[in-house]
């Protein structure tokens, strides 16, 4: 019997390890399955051929799937969620000359991995530009419905500063990220690995913080599939969650992190040196300037696979506090994420659920 042939669009970052470990690895041949990667470069191509069929599955920033669904920001165009792609991996970088700014308004006593105490000293050193009649930061995050966009935003209100007033956020496509930094566009941003570490071993940045200090279990990317072909081709779909499913939990043992970094370094994969991303998987980053690294074991997780529509919620939430949305619309929000379709492709019962989906850094001190 032949293998049903599929494309899957995909982003240049360390969290399209599953789609890509699933098409080398030969676990989706072992479901049936011939997968045809193809890299984009921004998430707007990534949302248009999906909804255009271009592609039948696609590596995609959870709130885009959301909004699509719920006809924000573009074509109204039902997609679904059938299995997330993991969880984490994003961090926020400053110029040196930015992060210098910071630091010196830093409290003595402070933690620098504090968002408390950083976004204290950032809103300290936003008034004194304001006061001196400079321009206000620049900051670029992915895109608007991203979660490097609510993260940013999360950590700049509990600072008690308007991310659409008393600065400017900018969006730049996960690869060009660096290269906006370089050419003085931003001064800064939050985007998803390897970038981070790739401004970082250029000299360019300086990891202020990793994003799981902000919020600790984030949704970040799901594999996004048009709503009609599940509905056509169930099995389709159920032969892309058990073969993706098997790539995550391959991806989740250390001993494979290097067969990973290597193979996520092509040149048609990432293009970025194999050590970079193999501290990614590490969790283990490089600050910057010579002042040592963060380690999190939990920096990116490629084994929290079954989608939460509560993350779905919360990033409806997030859409609504930041003027995208408008009404009631949480509950068909969480209808894009499907762990009904993942119990049964896996042949699971439903777990029990944690009662904290996220860990944000806001809800740490009540």
């Amino acid at each position: 019997m032949s293998a049903d042939k599929i494309k899957i669009g995909f982003i240049p970052l360390v969290d399209a390890a599953i789609p890509v470990i699933t098409a080398d690895l030969g676990f989706a041949a072992q479901e049936g399955l011939e997968i045809e990667l193809v890299r984009e470069v921004s998430w707007s191509n990534i949302r248009d051929r999906l909804i255009f069929g271009h592609f039948e599955a696609a590596h995609m920033l959870a709130p885009v799937a959301v909004a699509s669904s719920l006809g924000l920001g573009a074509i109204k165009a039902p997609l679904a969620a059938p299995i997330a792609l993991g969880l984490n991996g994003n961090a926020i970088t400053l110029s040196p000359r930015l992060h210098d700014e910071l630091f010196e308004r830093l409290e003595p006593s402070a933690n620098p991995a504090d968002p408390y105490a950083t976004g204290r000293a950032f809103a300290h050193l936003v008034r004194d530009r304001r006061a001196r009649g400079d321009e206000p930061p620049v900051l670029g995050m992915t895109f608007p419905f991203s979660t490097h966009n609510y993260q940013l935003r999360l950590w700049l209100d509990q600072a008690g500063l308007d991310p659409d007033v008393d600065l400017r956020l900018a969006v730049s496509p996960p690869p060009f990220m660096v290269d906006a930094l370089a050419s003085g566009h931003v001064e800064g941003f939050c985007v998803g690995a390897p970038w981070n570490s790739l401004a970082v071993e250029l000299g360019l940045g300086r990891i202020l913080h990793l994003g799981v200090d902000l919020v600790r279990r984030c949704p970040e990317k799901v594999l996004a599939m048009r709503t009609g072909l599940l509905l056509e081709r169930p099995e389709l779909g159920a032969a892309l969650i058990r073969a993706c499913e098997k790539a995550a939990q391959w991806l989740s043992e250390p001993e494979n992190r290097e067969e990973t970094a290597e193979r996520l370094a092509s040149s048609d994969r990432l293009d970025v040196p194999a050590e970079i991303i193999r501290r990614t998987l590490d969790g283990r980053l490089p600050i910057g300037d010579g002042r040592g690294e963060r380690q999190a074991d939990d920096y990116i997780m490629f084994d929290e696979t079954r989608p939460d529509p509560r993350h779905a919620r919360w990033l409806f939430e997030q859409m609504k506090r930041w003027g995208q949305a408008n009404g009631s619309a949480a509950e068909a929000a969480e209808t894009v994420y499907r762990p009904d379709l993942y119990d049964a492709a896996l042949g699971r019962t439903p777990p029990s659920l944690t009662d904290d989906p996220l860990g944000l850094f806001t809800s740490a001190r009540g």
